[in-house]
């Protein structure tokens, strides 16, 4: 066998015991009359010793041509280390080593093969599989498989069963761009990857599997941002016979069930906050409630006071910022710069020191006096030393602005810790967004979603007020799941696909499977889907989802270290019937 134990398990009472290791060379040093050979597995890592006075000067030799990422496997003697390294595990010991082998030589790496590593993110993304040899990203990866086992524990424990649904799938309109396949099979005929298990988990409750769940990949060809992937992993689930606080209990207790495992955090309530709440709160639909700063609407404060700014605009609002009165003017137009960005689009800021003496300086005190200002001090909670900023213009795109700006202080006064978390339920979404382009209404989450019974009879007259029968679970500002009670009979079926633009003719061609599924006795249901890759990433105390994958793409969805995608030959082309636009 390639080793007897692995480099991270020996210690002092294995002094004495003849050992074999196998595993990656992470560094040598060679004072001539002895080296010392750091060796790495997925473990660990032990020092090996090489000693003239115990060892010959063949083996002597033959350690001092060992270089990084060489492969070896090693026979020795675990003796007592006299430098002892009390910041790893085998610290105590080392292997004084007898013979060894060479099993694979190595290059010079591209970068250093350590947790601090020289290597810049483009350069590692090409040698995925050295950065896969690093701490950092090796224990993001254990990590994630530990998640994964919580999950799977907690759900079998509660009934629910692990089914997996087709990759190759008919492509559906759900929101985002199919990645498509064309078949070599059917002439002039394409597969889609499933954006979700959406209409396969329907008929699963259909087939009576009442709990389903499933840790599967799903495809969405999107522009890509840094936390966005083209192919990621949700947690997918289904019940039948629910209400959606069936749900809701259920996947509470899968979250404080994995914060408590995971990270030791027991969290007693999930507040739960209607989407309109949400928006005029915070701005989003996913706010990050472990800190303050509620927007406050002003316009009633604000406006016909002589500021055409103010005045010509839809909205006014305003947040307090905890302790920000000591900004320099400098600080303040730089926060004036950054809502200015492409990315923010603001087109400014306005602001008001809430001086420790309780007296107001602002940068519109020319329309302002003190009772107004203080006014607005009253109406966004602020304190002496706190500093006030108000934006001004469409609302919808206000709100979005200044959650940005929110998002952004929060991380820059320390306020969004890795260490805390803060679950919340947000409900009540609208059913249907409008879409300004096509001049029609889109289903905001997918057109399977049922509408709150109390609002169907709007949908006829006032179609953007009804409510979904939907949640989304946010944690520390981040959506990490969201799901539906389903519509679960062909009428009411039929319905939403006519308003949202479908003829009969297209439903029946695009869904035409499900809603015969309906007609043979489907029962009520609903279920939830968790973003898996971020979910996992929150736990791990980061936002960033590319270091909690395996292989993951960049932000052009290439995989550079693959090069994918690729062309095809002419005869590939062929074979799929496919020909390339000149």
């Amino acid at each position: 066998m390639y080793r007897s134990h692995t480099c991270g398990e020996l210690n002092a009472q294995q002094i004495g015991k003849k050992v074999t290791l196998s595993g990656w060379v992470q560094k040598v040093r060679n004072k001539g009359f002895m080296i010392w050979v750091d060796l790495r597995d997925r473990y660990g890592l032990t020092q090996l010793i090489f000693d003239e006075e115990r060892s010959s000067k063949e083996l002597m030799d033959k350690a001092g041509s060992l270089a990084r990422e060489f492969v070896i496997q090693v026979e020795g003697t675990v003796i007592e280390r006299e430098s002892k390294n009390p910041n790893i595990a085998t610290g105590e010991i080392e292997v004084l080593v007898e013979d060894f082998k060479i099993l694979n030589s190595s290059k010079t790496p591209p970068f250093t093969i350590e947790d601090d590593t020289d290597g810049g993110e483009d350069l590692r993304m090409k040698y995925r599989y050295l950065d896969i040899r690093r701490n950092p990203v090796k224990n993001k990866l254990m990590f994630r498989h530990q998640v994964g086992m919580k999950v799977r524990n907690y759900l079998s424990n509660e009934g629910f069963i692990e089914i997996e649904t087709p990759y190759l799938i008919k492509s559906t309109p759900e929101g985002a761009r199919d990645f498509v396949v064309p078949s070599r099979m059917n002439e002039g005929q394409f597969y889609a990857l499933p954006q979700s298990p959406q209409t396969f988990k329907q008929l699963l409750m259909v087939g009576g599997m009442d709990k389903y769940f499933q840790i599967v990949k799903c495809f969405r060809d999107e522009d890509l941002r840094a936390d966005r992937q083209p192919e990621f992993t949700q947690i997918d689930c289904e019940m039948a016979f629910v209400e959606q606080e069936d749900i809701l209990n259920i996947f509470e207790g899968l979250t404080r069930h994995l914060l408590k495992e995971i990270k030791g955090v027991d969290v007693a309530e999930f507040p739960r906050m209607t989407y309109d709440e949400a928006m005029k709160k915070y701005g989003n639909d996913k706010p990050d409630i472990r800190f303050g700063m509620e927007f406050a609407e002003l316009d009633d404060l604000a406006k016909n006071k002589g500021f055409n700014v103010f005045d010509q605009q839809e909205l006014v609002v305003g947040i307090a910022v905890p302790g920000a009165a000591v900004y320099t003017r400098k600080e303040i137009d730089n926060l004036i710069s950054w809502v200015k960005r492409p990315q923010v689009g603001a087109n400014g800021l306005v602001w008001a020191k809430y001086n420790e003496d309780s007296s107001l300086k602002s940068s519109v005190d020319k329309f302002y006096s003190q009772e107004d200002l203080k006014a607005w001090a009253q109406a966004t909670g602020a304190k002496p030393g706190d500093l006030i900023l108000v934006m001004a213009g469409d609302a919808a795109k206000t709100r979005t602005q200044l959650s940005a700006l929110r998002m952004h202080l929060g991380n820059e006064l320390g306020l969004r810790k890795a260490d805390e978390f803060a679950p919340l339920w947000v409900v009540d979404f609208p059913l249907l967004e409008w879409d300004e382009e096509t001049e029609r209404f889109h289903a905001m989450h997918h057109p399977f979603t049922s509408p709150k019974k109390e609002d169907f009879a709007l949908l006829e007259t006032e179609p953007g007020k009804v409510r979904a029968n939907a949640y989304d679970l946010v944690l520390n500002g981040n959506e990490i799941g969201g799901g539906s009670i389903r519509i679960h009979d062909k009428e009411t079926q039929s319905q939403m696909f006519k308003y949202l633009g479908f003829t009969p003719e297209e439903a029946k061609e695009q869904f035409g499977f499900l809603m015969d599924a309906f007609q043979y006795g489907a029962p009520p249901h609903g279920g939830i889907a968790f973003g898996f890759d971020r979910l996992v990433a929150i736990l791990g105390g980061q936002e960033s989802i590319r270091d909690f994958i395996a292989f993951p793409k960049n932000n052009s969805g290439r995989d550079v270290m693959i090069d994918a995608p690729a062309k095809l030959d002419a005869e590939q082309l062929s074979e799929l019937h496919l020909q390339l636009k000149s």
